[in-house]
């Protein structure tokens, strides 16, 4: 066998209060493409962060081509090779491509920075990721999926050996994901090595040649390419078998508590959208990037008022202007972006969970401290939030937990109807569950349910009926018995419309 061109062995680290690492190994060949899996808190992100110089290991080692390496800072990581492509892009949005392609190591001419070099130099790497635009281009007018070229571009300049990219499509469209895919396959053919951090299994399985899974900071096991399956990898992440992953079991609706007639949004006006949703039901909204499944939610909460029709809560006619509306007739929504929409990172948990009922707790025109901590100690524990109390800052919460805070503040209000917009987007499979079993218990509740969601799986598994959408239009409605993967897919890209 070839040896291994990068190899872990036994790194801890600790910080105050935990140990992020405990005795963590991997290898990773010339070419390979190796999958890093585990829970929030499993110890991924830490690990990374060691092999990109951003973090020194407390004890352990690192070699590259069998020699034991010290990266003790990110310029010596990228002197022997490795790059780490940030979830959260690392790119100058002021600067134009080949800039940030360069930046720090710009070449020079006669003391001043070389800009036809720089960009005739830039223009090379772009073309090895296949991203045709001028490195003149301001950073800032890119989409998303182009500036995630660009990181890789950046990457190549350095000439990186081994490329870390952490939950590289977690915001990007199915199109943009799909081009990454190719980029990274043809990295792979050229000899880049690649490590991998995805919390979605269907594309660990497409792409990894091996996968490493970590859990509470431990090593739990490796499954080599023909082992690689979606029940494997879940049982080594969580210790334990989740045969019955969703929870989901179906139920007799109950009335009718919202009804949606002829609603036109903002979005896509020029189609009118009805339906209802009953108490108790779970109804999932389908669709391919730009099909309006946001929008909707939006008009239905009044961030972005309906420009026609009507919507019945419990028999009462309601237009909502504004969320302050919505939240009165017994709506609650919770966005897609929870760290811009959802809570307030540098506030605590307990504020958080208060957010939404500040209005009805004051007296006086003063807040009860002892009404707010009653509350969120309730939530808390409904929701087995894990936090070491109420008063930690939410941004130092895992992304599973920051989402329950999301789902208490709104749940705090006692809502009829539940609109809930990518609810597991970028949490961890474990807390995926928790937050599938919630959905289940506020539905035998009574609650009603809308969900929009990007996963095929979780639209079919957690759906009593599914409401697909093509470009602002229902494009059919399927009952439980009816979802499969095929027929949402069959009205999600336009194809003949189906009877339910």
């Amino acid at each position: 066998m070839t040896a291994p061109l990068l190899e872990v062995r036994k790194l801890i680290k600790s910080f105050p209060g935990v140990r992020a690492l405990k005795g963590v190994s991997l290898s990773l060949g010339r070419g390979e493409l190796l999958a890093v899996i585990g829970e929030n808190g499993a110890g991924k992100s830490t690990l990374m962060k060691i092999l990109a110089g951003v973090q020194r290991p407390d004890s352990g080692e690192i070699a590259l081509d069998g020699t034991t390496v010290e990266l003790r800072n990110v310029h010596d990581s990228l002197r022997a090779g490795i790059a780490l492509i940030h979830q959260e892009l690392n790119l100058a949005d002021n600067l134009d491509v080949a800039a940030n392609i360069f930046l720090g190591r710009e070449p020079l001419k006669g003391g001043l920075i070389d800009t036809a070099r720089m960009r005739r130099e830039a223009r090379q790497f772009l073309e090895a990721v296949g991203l045709v635009v001028d490195p003149a281009t301001l950073v800032s007018t890119l989409t998303i999926g182009h500036q995630q070229l660009v990181e890789i571009a950046k990457a190549l300049s350095v000439n990186a050996r081994v490329l870390i990219m952490d939950e590289p499509t977690s915001s990007l469209s199915s199109h943009e994901a799909e081009n990454l895919f190719k980029v990274i396959r043809d990295l792979r053919s050229r000899g880049v090595s690649l490590v991998y951090v995805s919390h979605r299994l269907g594309e660990v399985r497409a792409l990894a040649d091996r996968v490493t899974v970590l859990r509470d900071g431990e090593n739990a096991g490796n499954l080599e390419k023909t082992e690689i399956d979606h029940s494997r990898m879940v049982k080594l992440m969580v210790g334990r078998d989740l045969s019955q992953f969703y929870p989901h079991v179906p139920r007799k609706p109950g009335e009718v508590v919202l009804k949606v007639e002829r609603l036109q949004t903002r979005a896509h006006p020029r189609h009118a959208l009805s339906f209802e949703v009953r108490a108790g039901e779970i109804v999932g909204v389908a669709g391919l990037v730009g099909a309006g499944r946001t929008e909707l939610l939006e008009a239905l909460f009044g961030v972005l008022p309906a420009v026609g029709g009507v919507m019945r809560i419990g028999g009462c006619a309601l237009a909502p202007r504004s969320p302050k509306e919505a939240i009165a007739a017994g709506l609650a929504l919770v966005p897609e972006d929870r760290k811009k929409q959802g809570v307030i990172l540098e506030m605590a948990v307990r504020e958080n969970l208060c957010l939404a009922r500040l209005r009805r707790d004051q007296r006086f025109g003063f807040l009860s401290p002892t009404g707010m901590a009653r509350l969120s100690a309730d939530m808390v524990a409904a929701l087995r939030i894990k936090t070491p109390h109420d008063r930690q800052v939410v941004q130092f919460l895992s992304g599973g937990n920051q989402q329950k805070v999301v789902l208490g503040k709104w749940l705090a209000l006692k809502p009829k109807v539940l609109l809930l917009d990518e609810p597991t987007r970028g949490v961890d499979i474990g807390a995926k569950q928790e937050i599938y079993r919630l959905m289940e218990e506020l539905a035998d509740q009574g609650v009603a349910i809308l969900f929009v969601s990007s996963e095929m799986e979780e639209i079919l598994g957690m759906s009593d009926r599914a409401l697909v959408l093509h470009e602002g239009r229902l494009a059919g409605e399927l009952a439980r018995g009816a979802l499969s993967e095929e027929a949402v897919m069959h009205l999600a890209t336009g194809s003949e419309r189906l009877a339910a």
